[in-house]
């Protein structure tokens, strides 16, 4: 049977993997700077991580949602600690498509409309209603454009007012830092504007913390930058360091009633495993410390390079552009100086994201690479 074709893949096969390294099956090391869209938070195969997930594998993997599991409420005492939200409430799931999905729905529920404004160049997930409030229409299918949704600029608060005074928004969607779309976001001035018009209409608003959240970008949450609290945070990505899971914060404001949310596998005692090993390295570690501390000298590093543009984002969270498409530039980073990056809808601008812990080596290899390769296209 064939795989239904619907990645380009480079031709590289990964056999093993640890920390920002992978190596292929002919035993060559590749530095990852991208960690599979940036899911990759504390390094790849960490020793805390697969002890975590071989401990729980042998005790038990899963049962339903239908039982008492001690795992998820570690995972939501350690969460509440570290994000700075001790009174919000945890949802579990199993993707970001998914954590964003249920977000939508639980506004919905709340607020009894369906209208949901999204912004340019946003990405949510591929399913449903989170496609839907994604702004790309090739990924749009017929029976996902039924959703009502706006798509308005970013930073324009004045348009966001005037569709919210129409009295039928249900939901405000907005990513912390733009992942997929670039590496835009709203300044801070948009952000707390957005947020006092979402309370002052009952609309709610949901952070999109799925890529920019769980330290990438030097805070836990990137919207906590700009000093505002949403009333539901989606997240997945670097929650479970590859392992699938998801999930969404909810603010008190909501009341849970059974089964108003539901899902078999989210919150499985395995992908809790994972999540927990995350957070409690995350804490161990100091790793938002040295999100911080490697961006400072990465930023600097890329100064150093004039066919750089703009370096856009925060944090571990970064783009870098260029006067052209970086496709080309890309396949000579991984083909030729063995180094992992991504790219964006912007087709001119490298996509870094690497783990949270990287170290001004890992760094420094990617400086050489990266003039390396531009050169050579040069």
């Amino acid at each position: 049977m064939n795989l239904f074709n619907v990645y380009p893949i480079y031709n590289i096969t990964p056999t093993k993997a640890l920390g920002a390294a992978v190596w292929g099956e002919n035993n060559q090391e590749y530095l990852d700077f991208y960690g599979g869209h940036g899911v990759i938070s504390i390094g790849h195969t960490h020793p805390a991580y697969v002890k975590a997930i071989t401990e729980q594998l042998g005790k038990i993997g899963f049962y339903s949602n239908s039982i008492q599991n001690p795992v998820q409420e570690k995972v939501g005492t350690k969460l509440s600690q570290l994000s700075g939200y001790p009174d919000y409430s945890l949802f579990l799931c199993n993707s970001g498509a998914e954590a964003n999905e249920n977000a939508l729905k639980l506004a919905s529920f709340h607020n009894g409309k369906s209208k949901v404004i999204a912004f340019a160049k946003a990405f949510h997930g591929r399913t449903s209603a989170a496609v839907a409030v994604t702004d790309n229409p090739s990924i749009v299918a017929p029976i996902n454009a039924n959703h009502e949704v706006v798509f308005l600029p970013l930073n324009d608060i004045n348009l966001v007012e005037i569709e919210i005074t129409k009295g039928d928004v249900s939901a405000v969607i907005i990513e912390g830092i733009q992942g997929v779309g670039g590496l835009d976001e709203g300044t801070t001035e948009f952000f707390q504007a957005l947020k006092k018009l979402c309370h002052d209409h009952n609309v709610i608003l949901i952070l999109d913390e799925i890529q920019s959240g769980y330290g990438r970008s030097g805070k836990f949450f990137a919207h906590q930058h700009h000093t505002i609290q949403p009333d539901i945070i989606s997240m997945a990505k670097g929650m479970g360091n590859g392992f699938p899971i998801g999930g969404i914060l909810i603010s008190p404001k909501f009341k849970a009633s059974y089964g108003l949310l539901g899902t078999t596998f989210g919150g499985n005692h395995l992908a809790c495993a994972a999540a927990l090993s995350v957070l409690e390295t995350i804490e161990k570690e100091d790793l938002i410390e040295n999100v911080k501390i490697q961006n400072d000298y990465f930023i600097h590093q890329m100064k150093q390079i004039p066919e750089i543009k703009n370096t856009k984002g925060r944090g571990l969270m970064l783009g870098l552009e260029f006067d052209f498409e970086v496709n080309p530039l890309r396949e000579k980073l991984i083909y030729d100086e063995f180094i992992f990056t991504g790219s964006a809808s912007q087709k001119n601008l490298l996509r870094i994201l690497p783990p949270l812990n990287i170290t001004k080596e890992a760094i420094d290899f990617f400086v050489k690479g990266l003039k390396n390769a531009l050169a050579t296209l040069n």
